[in-house]
């Protein structure tokens, strides 16, 4: 059996003429947090959407526990969890409802046993069971985050997606989403994947760093091992310099 949860093998994805994968190898290990950042419009987030079988890619392949999934038509959905960007909460359900949405649809849990185990997960990441009640609308962009992150853990997943966790929070909610992404992953035993631009995120939660740029991927190490690279493109990114090989059209 392979150390990796996830390998990634000469991926290619495009849109019309527009290449967006070109070529990506990445390994994610089992246990492991790996963080991908790169720019807006370099692929992270098709690079999510292939790997959960969202979008299919033109070739290349995709394994998770040594397993093709590309073309396998196998439920792989099972094993995920995703916090999505903005939280992505459905109005028109309440918080509880909004956590425990998978076993609620798929039948598994009666809604008593889902509102008891929705209830035990939102005080996990730090919510009080008052909340449940209330709708995402009554929330703060920090609290609509927990429950977004809720909602990600409470099918117990082997594999966690997070999409630009801290986007829009203040720097200390950041620091305590980023806290909590690390307690819940570590506490299920899971693997995880961000992607994000948010570098002071990368450095707290990663266990590796891959710089995606121009649909491959041009970087991997640690985050020690990044603050010593000479790579001109990563510098620039981790710096926030306007000067340096990448180009950004304004």
């Amino acid at each position: 059996m392979s150390e990796n949860k996830i390998e990634i093998r000469n991926l290619y994805k495009a849109f019309g003429r527009k290449k967006v994968l070109d070529g990506v190898d990445l390994d994610v290990k089992k246990g492991e947090s790996l963080v991908v950042i790169g720019g807006s419009g370099t692929g992270k987030s098709v690079l999510i959407k292939c790997i959960q079988g969202l979008l299919v890619p033109d070739s290349g392949s995709i394994k998770i526990d040594d397993e093709e999934v590309i073309g396998s038509g196998k439920n792989i959905h099972e094993k995920m969890g995703m916090l999505f960007q903005g939280a992505a909460l459905f109005d028109s359900l309440s918080v509880w409802e909004n956590v425990a949405f998978v076993p609620l649809q798929s039948g598994k849990m009666s809604r008593k046993d889902a509102r008891l185990e929705a209830i035990r997960v939102l005080r996990q990441v730090g919510l009080a069971p008052d909340v449940a009640d209330l709708s995402p609308a009554e929330l703060s962009g920090g609290m609509q985050k927990r429950v977004g992150l809720a909602r990600a853990i409470m099918t117990k997943p082997e594999i966690i997606f997070f999409d630009e966790p801290t986007t829009g929070l203040d720097p200390i909610m950041a620091d305590v989403i980023n806290d909590l992404i690390i307690e819940s992953a570590k506490g299920l035993g899971a693997t995880t994947l961000t992607i994000t631009h948010d570098m002071a995120s990368a450095r707290k939660i990663a266990d590796r760093i891959a710089m995606l740029y121009k649909g491959k991927i041009i970087w991997v190490g640690s985050v020690k091992d990044m603050d010593k690279s000479d790579n001109p493109y990563l510098k620039q990114f981790i710096s926030g310099s306007s000067q340096g090989p990448i180009q950004v059209e304004v």
